[in-house]
Formats: structure tokens, C-alpha cells, sequence
């Protein structure tokens, strides 16, 4: 095999590619990405048997043949290579890598194509399309809310399902939940509700520009996109995920309106004192502000006044201040709704004037 091509066109891809491969083991095959050239045409595949990829970009194909390589390592070289034309040669077991105009070897060792697992085929799968600046929204508004508790693996994603005007994206870790609901034009086939590793979604937002269009395809055990000359896919997370809709507060009696910017930096300076584990902070919500505050400790204790417009009886609310952050940074517009009915009860975090999704945190006990 021998091809020629500029590096940063190659850079791109492997960039990409080095996060489908496993990095656990050095010497295993599926940490290496696979290229095979033919024609004009370098395919650049990686897997480590959960996710997979594959890119084709064009080279020039002096003699046709595949083989892989240790990803990182390669990753690696690319990075410290100049800005030109690089020939690629694989003699015996290496791959020798140096630029047209420099005098700069590289040698890696390489091991057979015909060893690398095959990707999962998609080609049988009925693909839609959505736009990539929706399915990214979709990402944004649940991926923070997913759970990093492996024993509740099936919390450890994000859960998709189809409805008849578009798509809902649900995300929990069992003391919040965050809820989005995009109408879309196209109408999307029917497909049993699954569970996308937070992996997955990372890397498609990764590989995106947030233009255009992406495809999705999705399976009982594998889900598939593609958008350009990519390809990826991941296997799904088996198991029931929470029925969140017993979850939603089908009405709560008090509504506190406010801005997103001003509670954002009132959170950061409150949170600098804020010592316990639980991440604890109150708010002491009343006609005409919200008082935010830490507990008191040894280092002292935090307290900051912000303007809301709220009509209801004076509240107090204990919350872990991680999970109103989370959401407010992703949040659209310049001012949000806190809704609950009591200090013990759900409360309901969303956009001012309200849009398609919303966001849930189980308050916190009051010493």
C-alpha cells in the first residue's frame, strides 16, 4: 500500500477516528485504525466493538492496498508533521510515513487488515434525516442530566423516542430529569424506544459543524448516523429506563420568573462557599427578590439578593445549585421560570416564555 495526501485532510478524520478506538490495551487491534486505499479513495475506519467509524476522504493512490496502525501513536506523528503533501508507504510490517519536501521518516509497526473486526452494516437500515442544529439542541438540553452510576446502567444514557410530529430526548439520574420534545418536518419512521450512550452523543457533536443535515437510523440494538463521508455508529444500552412521565408535575401552583444571566452569576459567587458534598445552597423565594445562600461553615457563608418576579406566599427551597446551573448555561432567552408547589416537591426549571423543553430537580431536605 502507498498513497500521498496532505496532512491536515488525513488530520481531520483521525482526530475523529482515535476516539472509536479503545486505548485500554496498546497491543490489541482494535486500538489501531484501519486504512485501505483504492482508486483515488483512503477508507479510515476505527472500532473498539461498541462504537464504530468510517470517513473516506480522497488521496492520490500510488499502489492499492490496507492495513492498520496503533491510532494514538499515529494521531501523534500527523500532529508534529509540516502543512504539505505526505507520502504513506507500508513495507513488510511498517507503515513508513515522511513528507514529500522534508527530509522526516516515521515507522510504525502495522498489523493485517484481514484481523480488524468488521463494523456493524447499515446499509439494510431506513435512514431520516433532521437537522444537525436540532438534534445538537436535543444533546445540549439532557446530556448533563445523565447518571455515572454503573449500577444503574440503564440511567447511563440518554433515552429517544418517536412520536408522531417528531422526537423526544429524556435524560435522569434519578434526582433530576431533563425533558426536550422537537417537532420536525420530516416525518420519522416508527422505532422501539432506546437508550444512546452519553458517549455517542459526545462524538456526534464532535464530528458535527451544527450545519446541514445528519442521518439517523435506529435499530433494536445499534443506532446509526451519517452526515458527509461519515459514518458511526454505537450499540444501545439494554435495560427499562424510568418511566419519567409519572415524574412530570402535571401542575404546580407557584411560579417564580426571573433573569438567567443574573441567577447564573449570583450562583457562581454563592457557590464559593458552598462546603458540603450535597452542594447544598437555599432559596428563600418572596415577592420582589430571591435571596441565595449558602450554609454557614467555617469558612463563613455567602448571601446574594436578585431581582424576580414571583406573586406567591414566601418559600424556601434546598437545592443542589450543580443541577440549576447546569441547565440555566444551556438555557435560550434571557429569563427562566422556577415552578413548584412545595419546599418537597418537584421543581420545574424552563425558559420564560416557554419552548420545547424543561427541566426537573427533586429538592433538597431542609435541616
Amino acid at each position: 500500500m502507498k498513497f500521498a495526501c496532505q496532512k491536515n485532510t488525513l488530520l481531520r478524520e483521525i482526530v475523529l477516528a482515535l476516539d472509536f478506538t479503545s486505548q485500554r490495551n496498546t497491543l490489541s487491534i482494535v486500538s489501531n485504525v484501519l486504512l485501505e486505499t483504492y482508486g483515488n479513495t483512503l477508507v479510515i475506519k476505527a472500532t473498539d466493538q461498541k462504537v464504530g467509524f468510517s470517513s473516506t476522504i480522497p488521496v492520490e493512490t500510488i499502489e492499492e492496498g490496507s492495513t492498520t496502525v496503533f491510532c494514538d501513536k499515529f494521531l501523534g506523528i500527523l500532529r508534529t508533521l509540516p502543512d504539505e503533501n505526505i507520502i504513506f508507504e507500508e513495507l513488510g510490517d511498517k507503515l513508513f510515513i515522511h513528507p514529500e519536501k522534508k527530509s522526516i521518516d516515521f515507522e510504525l509497526r502495522t498489523i493485517a487488515a484481514d484481523k480488524y473486526p468488521a463494523l456493524e452494516d447499515a446499509a439494510k437500515h431506513e435512514y431520516f434525516a433532521l437537522s444537525q442544529k436540532d438534534l445538537f439542541d436535543m444533546i445540549d438540553q439532557t446530556i448533563f442530566a445523565i447518571s455515572d452510576d454503573e449500577t444503574r446502567y440503564f440511567m447511563n444514557g440518554v433515552y429517544l423516542e418517536q412520536e408522531s410530529d417528531g422526537l423526544v430526548m429524556v435524560a435522569t439520574d434519578g434526582r433530576r430529569l431533563s425533558y426536550i420534545k422537537r417537532k420536525l418536518d420530516q416525518a420519522v419512521p416508527s422505532f422501539t424506544p432506546v437508550i444512546i450512550p452519553a458517549k455517542f452523543l459526545t462524538l456526534l457533536k464532535k464530528a458535527g459543524t451544527g450545519e446541514g443535515q445528519i442521518f439517523l437510523s435506529v435499530s433494536e440494538s445499534v443506532i446509526f448516523a451519517k452526515f458527509g463521508s461519515q459514518f458511526m455508529y454505537s450499540t444501545l444500552i439494554k435495560g427499562q429506563f424510568p418511566n419519567y412521565r409519572r415524574v412530570i408535575p402535571a401542575s404546580q401552583s407557584n411560579t417564580c420568573k426571573l433573569s438567567i444571566a443574573e441567577m447564573n452569576e449570583a450562583l457562581k459567587r454563592v457557590s464559593l462557599l458552598v462546603e458540603n458534598k450535597a452542594k447544598r445552597m437555599y432559596l428563600d423565594i418572596e415577592a420582589g427578590g430571591i435571596t441565595i445562600s449558602s450554609e454557614e461553615s467555617d469558612f463563613g457563608q455567602a448571601k446574594e439578593i436578585i431581582r424576580c418576579d414571583y406573586a406567591g406566599d414566601p418559600c424556601r427551597l434546598a437545592m443542589n445549585y450543580s443541577y440549576l446551573v447546569s441547565p440555566l448555561r444551556v438555557m435560550e432567552g434571557d429569563s427562566c421560570a422556577i415552578c413548584f408547589t412545595e419546599s418537597n416537591k418537584a421543581v420545574t426549571v424552563k425558559p420564560d416564555p416557554e419552548k420545547d423543553y424543561f427541566h426537573i430537580i427533586m429538592p433538597m431536605q431542609i435541616d
